[in-house]
């Protein structure tokens, strides 16, 4: 497995690092030093294939100085692309401090963990310096990426809510209670109403979402966006900024009591969205298939990650080491997510579901 700190890369390949803020205007940024102090690797994953290869040059930037749109950015620039205006939130929904009084109570509420059945492989302690690995990926061709496109818009469901109904289906029979309601962190951009010094540093809030054996896509996405209606988002954002008030010492004893979230979560879904469909990036550092995944802790040992770039959608999943650090659990967690897919998608267009080939890639 090929591995780069984006601080230690030469910089004719990926150019002077980034001129960053000062930590203390970024409460999302404390929060992740103050795991990384609890021995978490907090780097943000990200893997290029380039054209002709088959082993992805895994790069890890630190979720401190960038969250993943940002990290995502950072690398095409640095290969020279021009991306003058990132993603933007589209949800109207407007900031308020009301938001967070009503979500108080969730902070306060008992934390519930879904207990796992017996896994492969061993579990290890992490540390902050080795990423996980238990990571695998997949590619999809852009045929198959602009069905599920398709197919979403035909239904009248997101991408993400299709993605993550048919992820949690994938990851059930490893849970001993596979009714269990399986409870989600999903990130959202939050550029176009916060605004930073830099448009690479960190906008993301979350909603916290947790899903039913028997839901489908539609009541994935009903609960995606009436979590979105209530400002669930604002809610968590002016959260991780009170956190301004409280020592180091006290956040870190938050994430110990996993009280740093509003639940505790198997894992955080996370999708960058839809970069260059028009192909008019065409530096040679750019071009070629690109892998994301969000960090995993303790108290989010799942991360599922997906990002399409001209018309190709690609998924990552990786495991936190207390976890597994057997590539076998995410790679049979990638073979159901991608079969479920396509059993689902065939459905919806009227087709017979056809398995790809090669649906599994392990981290080489």
């Amino acid at each position: 497995m090929r591995i780069a700190r984006i601080d230690a890369l030469p910089s004719p390949v990926y150019g002077p690092p980034a001129l960053m803020p000062e930590r203390s205007t970024d409460a999302i940024a404390s929060w992740f030093v103050a795991a990384e102090e609890l021995g978490e690797y907090i780097g943000i994953r990200f893997g290029h294939l380039q054209n002709g290869s088959v082993a992805p040059d895994w790069i890890f930037l630190r979720h401190i100085d960038y969250d993943g749109i940002g990290g995502f950015a950072e690398l095409l620039r640095r290969q020279g692309a021009l991306l003058p205006r990132l993603p933007q939130l589209k949800h109207p929904r407007s900031p308020s401090l009301l938001a967070l009084l009503k979500a108080l109570p969730s902070y306060a509420a008992p934390r519930r963990r879904i207990k796992w059945a017996p896994l492969d492989g061993e579990p290890s302690l992490g540390t902050n310096d080795i990423p996980p690995t238990a990571v695998a990926w997949h590619v999809f061709d852009e045929s198959l990426t602009t069905q599920i496109r398709l197919a979403c818009r035909k239904a009248g469901v997101t991408i993400n809510s299709f993605l993550l109904k048919h992820l949690t289906k994938a990851i059930r029979p490893s849970i001993e209670d596979q009714s269990s309601d399986v409870p989600w962190m999903v990130p959202v951009n939050l550029r176009g109403k916060v605004n930073r010094g830099r448009d690479t540093a960190n906008h993301t809030s979350y909603v916290a979402v947790r899903v039913r054996s028997y839901e489908t896509a539609h009541d994935v996405h009903q609960n995606i966006y009436t979590a979105l209606a209530s400002g669930e988002h604002w809610a968590n954002w002016a959260a991780y900024h009170s956190g301004n008030l409280l020592t180091p010492g006290m956040r870190r004893w938050l994430i110990t009591k996993e009280r740093c979230m509003s639940q505790w979560n198997l894992g955080s879904f996370s999708n960058l969205g839809d970069w260059d469909p028009e192909r008019r990036l065409t530096e040679a550092g750019c071009l070629g298939d690109w892998l994301f995944c969000p960090p995993v802790l303790r108290c989010q040992p799942v991360g599922a990650g997906c990002v399409t770039f001209q018309n190709r959608l690609s998924l990552t999943l990786q495991v936190h080491p207390e976890l597994t650090v057997s590539s076998s659990v995410p790679a049979e967690w990638l073979h159901n997510w991608i079969r479920e897919i396509e059993i689902d998608l065939a459905s919806w267009l009227g087709q017979t579901a056809t398995y790809p080939v090669i649906p599994i890639k392990l981290p080489v």
